[in-house]
C-alpha cells in the first residue's frame, strides 16, 4: 500500500488567553494522498488554523502539538527551521484567501513569481522568467507578458488570484493548501479557478487540501470531505456521500442551504448542541 503524502494525527493548536488557553484546533487527524481533500466548517471552526499549522505559519505564541505531523517521511514538528523554509513554497505551498493581502504591492507580479522559483530552484534569470510566463499561461492568463510586468493593484481580484496560484505552483509543489481561494470571486471566476486547480492536480499528481465554508462547492469539487466544528473533526466522508451525512451538524449545514423550487422562507437556523464541541 502506498504511504500517504501527508499524515496528521491528533493535531492541536493552542493560543494563550486572558483566563485560560484557547484551543483553536483540537485533536484533528487525517491522511492525504494525491487527491482533493475538502475541509469545511463555519468561521472559527479551525480549518484555516489546521492548514497554517501544516505550513508552519502559526504565530510564535501558538503552541502546536501532534502525535504525528508527517509530510513525505519528514516530521514537520521536529524538522529544523531551515528544512521548513525549504519545504514552504517548494514542496508545500499555500494559496491564501485574498491576493491583495498576499502579494507584495511594490513588486511586479512577474518579479514575485521569479523570486519564488529561484529561491527553491536556482536557475538562470532568463529561464526563470520563461518559466514564470509559462506558469501564468497555465493558469489561463491570456497575455502573460503584459501581466508579468503589472503590479498587484493593476489587476482584478480574479486575475490576482490566478497570479497567486501561479506563484505557489511555479516551483512544482507536491502538496497545495488552498485556503478559501474563491470566496472573494464571482461565480464565473470561481469556476475558472476551480477548473485550473482541478487540471493542475490531475496533471501534476499533487495532493490538494481545499479549505472552504461552502459545503456545496466542496462536495462538487473534492474527493473527500472533513467537517470541522469548534476546532475538531466531527465527520469524514466521501463527497458523494454528503447527502447521507450522519452527524447533526453536517446535516444542519446541508439543511440551511437554499434549494431551487422550494419555498424556504425564512431559511432554517442551525440549532447547535453543546455536546458537539466536546
Amino acid at each position: 500500500m502506498t504511504a500517504p503524502l501527508l499524515a496528521v494525527q491528533n493535531l492541536r493548536v493552542t493560543y494563550p488567553g486572558r483566563e485560560r488557553p484557547v484551543q483553536a484546533v483540537r485533536g484533528v487527524s487525517f491522511t492525504l494522498g494525491r487527491e482533493r481533500l475538502g475541509i469545511v466548517g463555519e468561521s472559527g471552526s479551525g480549518k484555516s488554523q489546521t492548514g497554517r499549522a501544516i505550513m508552519g505559519l502559526t504565530p510564535p505564541q501558538a503552541e502546536v502539538t501532534a502525535d504525528a505531523l508527517d509530510f513525505a517521511g519528514i516530521d514537520l514538528l521536529t524538522a529544523p527551521p531551515r528544512t521548513r523554509r525549504a519545504l514552504r513554497g517548494g514542496r508545500i505551498a499555500m494559496v491564501l484567501q485574498d491576493p491583495k493581502y498576499s502579494l507584495n504591492p511594490v513588486m511586479s507580479i512577474g518579479r514575485q513569481i521569479v523570486e519564488t522559483l529561484t529561491t527553491h530552484r536556482p536557475m538562470p534569470r532568463k529561464a526563470a522568467r520563461q518559466a514564470a510566463l509559462d506558469m501564468l499561461a497555465a493558469v489561463q492568463i491570456r497575455d502573460p507578458e503584459r501581466v508579468f510586468a503589472l503590479y498587484p493593484h493593476e489587476v482584478s481580484g480574479g486575475m490576482g488570484q490566478r497570479a497567486m496560484i501561479a506563484m505557489m505552483l511555479v516551483a512544482g509543489p507536491e502538496l497545495l493548501i488552498a485556503d478559501e481561494p474563491t470566496s472573494a470571486l464571482d461565480v464565473t471566476m470561481q469556476l475558472d479557478v476551480l477548473g485550473i486547480l482541478d487540471r493542475l492536480v490531475r496533471e501534476r499528481g499533487m495532493g490538494l487540501i481545499f479549505v472552504s465554508h461552502d459545503l456545496r462547492l466542496v462536495s462538487s469539487f473534492c474527493d473527500r470531505v472533513l467537517v470541522m466544528y469548534a476546532g475538531r473533526v466531527v465527520e469524514e466522508l466521501a463527497s458523494g456521500d454528503l447527502a447521507h451525512a450522519r452527524h447533526p451538524y453536517t446535516r444542519g449545514l446541508l439543511n440551511c442551504m437554499p434549494k431551487i423550487g422550494e419555498d424556504r422562507h425564512p431559511l432554517p437556523v442551525l440549532d447547535r448542541k453543546p455536546e458537539w464541541a466536546q
